[in-house]
């Protein structure tokens, strides 16, 4: 959400910065809406005055025994142009509102332009992709090759884009969750967060998914809404709350199922496991001063970064430009890891300063140590990192010439000492 004091006083260059998003001129546009309001709500005024003076009038000539007939007759049409210009008032309202809410953060100077993901650029490489001795195989080929990975069943149970995993491949998707928890609330500083799945239209609205991404998210029959991330319970935590500035940074994390419709995503990665309807993520979310957010960008992103330097898979950290950039974001990296049976980079975590575009979405507030002044502080959220797309990596990377998936390391003591998946 915007401040229309801020849009007000650099019309230009709210302007500019909505261009680089391909959105020129709402500035203007919203500015003579709130003007038009502004001037209904000034005839709002001068017809209370009047009304306020009518009723005087009544009650004095009353007192002094007077015929009160026109009095009155003036004060029921009064009131029904009151009522008149009440409602035009809120209309007007209203429409700034809901235009407010449909514009996108505006982005980090450090934002390259571009249209689309081709336009992004790559920051640093870490890794070299593996070399293997036999054509490697995507991961639905290696996953139903070891008979662990069924399409067909999810199907029946669910339709498409769901998957049913078994035994071992169950298992190092549980293992890959526990341990990238376990990494981020022991060496990273965030704090293990359980959170509903299910929230209402305010959570959902206080992050940005709604009004705009209705399409993009499930709702239940009694109007709450299957959470796409747990970015939106998480960082909704502290919505409508006045936070002492002792009290940050604020940095939570949370192993959860995600649920997306992927509506705008028709015809996508059909095969395998990459874009499900149901995943899970380890979600990173922090509330921090405004000051220290470009800060927390960076250990936000190197936390993210850790979990896949400790599975030994090869990543590039991409910074998004104007075009790839999501609606609530200022700046954002995204984590690609390589996938040597699709011989492509593929996003596996995306980290994003969200500046205080949310926290004036939730009212959200933080006090100044004086104990007078208040501001919003600024969100980030991150993935730390998708498991879905983690086991992907994990049997794409260590797969063996038979079929078998080696196991990294550091995941071991969570598979029970197994070393392979076969």
């Amino acid at each position: 959400m915007h401040d229309l004091k801020a849009i007000r006083a650099d019309t230009r260059g709210f302007d500019a910065a909505m261009a680089r998003r391909g959105l020129a001129g709402k500035a203007n546009a919203i500015l003579a809406i709130d003007d038009d309001k502004r001037g209904y709500q000034t005839n709002l005024q001068e017809r209370q005055a009047l009304r306020n003076a009518i009723a005087r009038g009544i009650g004095e000539a009353r007192r002094s025994g007077l015929d009160t007939s026109e009095f009155e007759a003036d004060a029921v049409r009064i009131r029904s142009e009151i009522e008149s210009l009440e409602r035009i008032a809120t209309d007007r309202e209203n429409a700034v509102r809901v235009a407010l809410e449909y514009l996108p953060n505006l982005l980090d100077p450090a934002v390259p332009d571009g249209r689309d993901e081709t336009d992004n650029i790559v920051v640093k490489t870490v890794g070299s992709p593996r070399s293997f001795n036999f054509p490697p195989l995507q991961h639905f080929e290696l996953g139903e090759k070891l008979g662990q990975m069924d399409f067909e069943r999810a199907a029946k149970l669910a339709g498409s884009r769901f998957t049913v995993l078994r035994s071992g491949l169950a298992r190092l998707e549980r293992a890959l969750g526990q341990f990238m928890i376990d990494l981020h609330i022991t060496e990273h500083g965030y704090v293990e967060t359980s959170v509903p799945l299910l929230v209402n239209d305010a959570t959902m609205y206080g992050t940005g998914q709604l009004p705009k991404f209705k399409e993009d998210l499930f709702q239940t029959t009694d109007g709450r809404w299957l959470i796409p991330t747990a970015e939106v319970p998480l960082t909704n935590l502290v919505a409508g709350e006045i936070l002492p500035a002792t009290q940050l940074p604020i940095r939570l994390a949370a192993l959860s199922d995600c649920f997306r419709s992927e509506a705008g995503s028709a015809g996508r990665d059909t095969r395998g496991m990459l874009r499900q309807h149901q995943f899970r993520k380890v979600e990173l979310v922090s509330i921090v001063a405004a000051d220290a957010s470009a800060a927390e960008h960076e250990l936000m992103t190197r936390a993210a970064e850790t979990v896949l330097e400790r599975l030994d898979l090869p990543y590039r950290r991409v910074l998004l430009c104007a075009g790839d950039t999501g609606f609530s974001a200022a700046k954002t990296f995204d984590l690609e890891v390589w996938l040597p049976g699709q011989g492509a980079w593929r996003e596996i975590s995306s980290c994003s300063n969200c500046r205080d575009f949310q926290a004036r979405r939730m009212n959200a507030r933080v006090r100044a140590p004086d104990g007078k002044s208040l501001s919003f502080p600024h969100t980030l959220n991150g993935s730390g990192v998708a498991v879905g797309r983690a086991v992907i990596a994990v049997m794409e990377n260590y797969q063996q010439a038979d079929g078998s998936i080696s196991i990294p390391k550091v995941l071991q003591p969570y598979m029970g000492g197994l070393t392979e998946v076969k």
